[in-house]
């Protein structure tokens, strides 16, 4: 019985072994609670200023220029500077824009346009420090931990991604949106100090200076490997057309529902979370490509499904399944893209993957937004599901290679997974040297 539960529950070697992932995880934990929660206050507050709908999704189009340059010229800056540096500045950065949140929302009259400048912001922090994140990560996970790794991050995500919301419906309603920015900032204060605590991540080696030039070199990788252009088109369509968290408090409201706002927000952090505490076998998936494709297209159709019932909780186990699709898919991106990925590209792939998997959601904000002013919220939300489906059955035609990938056979994968055992077999060596130098030294000096 022990035996069958290990092959289903989670790998938790990255967190017993791994001091640094163990600092990343809990900050990731900590920070994402925070979020979370401002994620839910924003929107409703946007709501009761404006109660537009297209207002509410116009922070997509605000957050999505930044997002795309600052997600590019943070994946450089990644291969350029200390990563742990990159991650404590914009951790500071963002604690300063909770606290412009909580100052605007303590007004007499909260003005608008505070929302969409600190979304914006947010937006260039963001592009800035995943991209060193994600490849800080990448470096310190040995290669066969990375799924498992991916996992458990995810599962942070998920647990402050259901707390958040869940508490945000209550805080606001209890303390208003001042309250909820001000738990964001405290989670922020937390956050910071976990995050000096890492260890140096300097350069893989001496690049220069961040560069356009050096875009260019990461963007040529990237366009010249099928494989990660699948993943990356994969999530990108499968977000713009089913992206409907934006019209959460509208589509409560045409349930008769207010109160489960906070509710349909957990719902997709909840079922990507059931994925996860049972993400044993996905360590054993080989063909991970295809686990992308079959999870995009189970978020379009259970996405459609939840705009096609007036049932509160039919629609809260839709997004909920929705949710579980979408945890299967991202853990076969973050693989393939762990696995396949040369350290020295790390940083510059890493922010055309925050692209991928943020510009998406971004634009399907917009999408859904101006779609449910035009024909109503469920229409919006049921026939972004229905495209999702279809653009993600083309993909799939389109990019065999994709469908195709085998991590055991990949030539990519076989060749990142020598480079990661040559470094550790270095790093081994020079502390045994080290070890060896020191032992040699007190025999010849007894003191």
């Amino acid at each position: 019985m022990i035996r069958r539960l290990s092959r289903v529950l989670p790998d938790l070697t990255p967190l017993r072994t791994l001091r640094d992932f163990r600092l990343l995880w809990f900050e990731g934990l900590v920070m994402g609670f925070g979020s979370s929660v401002a994620l839910v206050a924003m929107p409703l507050q946007i709501k009761e200023l404006t109660g537009s709908p297209f207002a509410v999704g116009l922070t997509g189009a605000v957050e999505l220029v930044p997002l795309v340059v600052f997600g590019l010229y943070g994946g450089a800056l990644a291969d350029h500077v200390d990563r742990r540096r990159i991650i404590v500045l914009t951790e500071s950065g963002l604690g300063v824009l909770a606290c412009g949140l909580l100052v605007n929302s303590l007004l007499p009259h909260p003005a608008l346009w505070p929302l969409y400048v600190t979304a914006a912001l947010v937006s260039v922090l963001s592009g800035l420090q995943q991209p060193a994140l994600s490849s800080l990560i990448a470096r310190i996970v040995p290669h066969d931990q990375l799924t498992a790794s991916a996992a458990l991050n995810f599962a942070s995500g998920q647990v402050s991604g259901i707390l958040g919301p869940a508490l945000a419906g209550i805080i606001v309603a209890w303390g208003g949106t001042s309250l909820a920015y001000g738990v964001a900032l405290a989670a922020l204060c937390i956050a910071v100090p976990l995050c000096l605590r890492l260890s140096p991540s300097p350069p893989a080696r001496e690049n220069g200076r961040p560069s356009l030039a050096s875009l260019v070199e990461g963007a040529r990788h990237a366009f010249g490997k099928p494989v990660l252009i699948g993943t990356y088109a994969m999530d990108i369509v499968a977000m713009f057309f089913a992206y409907p968290v934006t019209l959460f408090p509208f589509l409560a409201n045409d349930l008769h529902a207010p109160w489960a706002v906070g509710m349909l927000f957990a719902a997709v952090p909840l079922g990507a979370m059931l994925v996860t505490v049972t993400s044993g076998w996905v360590s054993k998936v080989r063909r991970h490509g295809r686990l992308v494709a079959l999870g995009a297209a189970g978020w379009g159709l259970a996405v459609a499904l939840s705009g096609l019932t007036d049932r509160i909780w039919l629609v809260f186990a839709c997004f909920v399944l929705a949710g579980s699709m979408d945890m299967i898919s991202g853990l076969a991106r973050h693989t393939i893209w762990d696995q396949t990925v040369p350290d020295e590209l790390r940083g510059r792939l890493a922010g055309i993957e925050v692209l991928s998997y943020s510009c998406g959601p971004q634009l399907g904000q917009l999408r859904a937004g101006t779609t449910a002013s035009l024909i109503g919220t469920r229409a919006s939300i049921w026939s972004g599901g229905v495209m999702c489906v279809a653009a993600v059955g083309a993909l799939a035609l389109a990019l065999p290679r994709l469908l195709s990938y085998h991590a055991d056979t990949d030539e990519d994968a076989l060749h990142r997974k020598a480079q990661k055992e040559a470094l550790a077999g270095a790093t081994g060596t020079e502390s045994r040297d080290a070890a060896g130098g020191m032992e040699r030294q007190e025999a010849a000096d007894p003191r």
